[in-house]
């Protein structure tokens, strides 16, 4: 088992709260979680993902029993998830990942950004099939019996499983499925005790663009402006 595949990792440029940012994405997920699976999360293994999802950028307790009572109130905000797809400077492809409650305004505002940071905004699939829809799961792999976590999960839909890093290039243990495979895999860690550090759908990209810095640096600096956009959740792309 070696170091798994992934995409460049890049710093927030600092111009907007990161952690507000983060709190408010998690709220848009326990939403959509809590209105497709109800409120109980013994019995809703999205809400599940999405409580570890909130632990993992302490997040305070009190905010999310908050987010799932609001989530089942009756003027709840209802959320619609919508992926927009394109290239980046220097043609890298880039999947965004939003939940708005206004398509018209989250379409205009994620065309503005393509157009104005010479990106180019594509039509569905133009870029999607470059990137494998998966669960992911991230683990801290202190005290792991790594090799033997690896065979026991072959049978609860085990894709692949390396060695990762975290934002702060802390070591971290990458677990990946294919999305299908998502509950059961969360279940095989469950029945061993292991609270993953986070569990994300994400993207992961078949086809990876590498870049000189200074054209990546553009690059990332035009994802920082994606996700600037209050209905973004998420930017998947190519660079490497």
């Amino acid at each position: 088992m070696g170091r798994i595949f992934e995409t460049r990792k890049h710093v927030m440029f600092a111009r907007w709260n990161r952690m507000a940012k983060q709190f408010t994405r998690i709220g848009k997920d326990i939403t959509i979680a809590v209105r497709n699976g109800g409120p109980e999360p013994d019995n809703n293994p999205a809400l599940r993902r999405v409580i570890q999802n909130a632990r993992a950028v302490n997040m305070p307790k009190d905010k999310v029993e908050s987010a799932i009572k609001r989530a089942t109130s009756k003027d709840v905000t209802n959320y619609e998830e919508v992926i927009y797809e394109g290239y980046a400077p220097h043609g890298v492809a880039v999947l965004v990942q939003t939940a708005t409650d206004n398509p018209t305004r989250t379409v205009g505002n994620i065309r503005n950004v393509f157009n104005k940071n010479g990106g180019n905004l594509g039509t569905s699939g133009s870029v999607s099939f470059m990137f494998r829809r998966m669960g992911v799961f991230r683990l801290d792999p202190a005290g792991i019996d790594q090799d033997d976590l690896e065979l026991y999960l072959i049978d609860h839909g085990l894709d692949e499983m390396g060695e990762g890093s975290g934002e702060k290039d802390e070591p971290q243990l990458v677990i990946r499925c294919n999305f299908p495979d998502f509950g059961q895999l969360q279940k095989g860690l469950e029945d061993r005790h292991l609270v993953p550090l986070s569990a994300e759908q994400e993207y992961i990209c078949t086809t990876p663009t590498e870049l000189p810095e200074e054209q990546a640096r553009e690059v990332l600096e035009f994802i920082d402006k994606l996700e600037q956009d209050e209905d973004v959740q998420k930017v998947f792309h190519t660079l490497v």
